[in-house]
């Protein structure tokens, strides 16, 4: 099997995050699902021969019998995508009571009705305790009903060479048995796993309220270079207005320092322990999500300008490269970013899978990307320098399996 031949399906598909890492490890899309008219604009937007009309909206209008002809397949390689995650918040709906999260169900239709060899559902780490595990139980249970092994896996995302510590719930499902082999053999196993600023640290400088259409330097670390690519036009790093008093502030705070440096006189009425604080300039960011632009949010501000991040800043952070154009409003743009699947996490999983699923030989090209993958956080030279010396995923990394 070529890699040019493995077909999928991306169901809640958002505005493509794992698909882009799908497609970067040689798979290629059939079809989308997605109800948000912003999120599937931006999905055709950057796919050639897709436009936002061709994609499914809403996922239960569909009847299983019309799946085929929708896809144009009668069966598929891969069927992958998560449902809405904010039903499987412990705090959002602790009982599971939440109607989005049944639309699991309608993901089991689709993999049912397209028999792949492997599906890939992904979700917030909260599924595993929401209404005391019982929906993480039925999802097993639901996989298994249609002949499907499952393995559930959290992981954490600067393990995959993410600026970011985002923690998923990645469900492995399988046609029959299991692979001999689990996904904990492909985290990147970063060489040094890279921190806020090796992340976006090339981007331009910008204030309260400004915007920077023009990159003013170049890359410095092997992710900002392979995240900039040869792409010349600089978009969406805007800087939420902030007024005076926000400014005044958060200019208190150092970086990676929160609210308590904040003066008496200046300290903000509300927001919880971890809101008013600077991301860590040598860390990966927490969890980005829509907020990233709002310092009364959980820590988001810049690690060292006063403000929020921007938008090109919480893709570059998510592992986007700056050529993938989101569309709507900023508001719109943030949730899309804030809700996808990181790029590179998506691209593992794409190469986990060709090896232990479809049998696929690593090409040098997945070679080349897996070393630039692991490196992220070496000066570019230094990279050129030990190239040949970086190795490939690792076996001895460690996931948290779930029961």
């Amino acid at each position: 099997m070529g890699s040019q031949d493995i077909e999928y399906v991306d169901l809640f598909a958002g505005a493509g995050g794992l698909s882009e890492g799908l497609e970067n490890a040689g798979f290629e899309p059939l079809h989308a699902v997605e109800v948000d008219d912003d999120a599937r604009a931006t999905y055709a937007e950057n796919r050639d021969g897709f436009e936002p009309d061709d994609l499914t909206e809403d996922i239960r209008d569909v009847d299983s019998h019309e799946i085929p002809e929708i896809v144009g397949r009668d069966s598929v390689d891969l069927v992958a995508g998560g449902p809405p995650c904010q039903g499987f918040s412990e705090v959002v709906s602790p009982d599971g009571s939440d109607d989005r999260n049944h639309l699991f169900t309608d993901f089991i239709r689709w993999v049912d009705e397209l028999r792949p060899d492997a599906a890939i559902f992904e979700n917030v780490r909260g599924m595993e305790n929401t209404a005391d595990g019982k929906f993480l139980d039925a999802v097993k249970e639901s996989f298994a009903n249609i002949g499907y092994e499952v393995t559930p896996n959290v992981v954490t995302a600067s393990d995959f060479g993410v600026p970011q510590h985002r923690r998923r719930l990645i469900v492995l499902a399988f046609r029959g048995e299991a692979p001999e082999h689990s996904i904990d053999g492909f985290e990147m196993d970063p060489v040094r796993t890279p921190g806020v600023i090796g992340g976006i640290g090339d981007l331009p400088e910008v204030t309260a309220g400004e915007e920077a259409t023009e990159y003013d330097q170049p890359p410095e670390t092997v992710i900002q270079d392979d995240l900039r690519g040869d792409n010349d036009e600089l978009t969406m790093h805007q800087a939420a207005n902030h007024d005076e008093d926000m400014v005044e502030m958060i200019a208190h705070i150092s970086d990676g320092g929160n609210r308590t440096e904040i003066p008496d006189e200046l300290q903000p009425s509300s927001g919880y322990h971890n809101s008013y604080s600077r991301l860590d300039s040598r860390e990966p960011a927490v969890a980005i999500t829509s907020n990233m632009s709002k310092p009364s949010s959980a820590r988001c501000i810049h690690p060292f300008q006063d403000r929020g991040l921007t938008p090109r800043e919480g893709a570059r952070l998510q592992t986007f490269p700056d050529s993938y154009r989101f569309t709507g409003g900023l508001v719109s743009i943030r949730q899309q970013i804030g809700n996808a699947v990181p790029p590179y996490l998506g691209e593992a999983l794409g190469y986990y899978l060709k090896e232990a699923v479809y049998e696929m030989e690593t090409t040098d090209e997945d070679r080349d990307r897996i070393k630039t993958i692991r490196s992220g956080a070496l000066p570019v030279e230094q990279f050129r320098e030990r190239r040949d010396a970086i190795g490939g995923p690792t076996k001895q990394a460690t996931l948290e399996f779930t029961d």
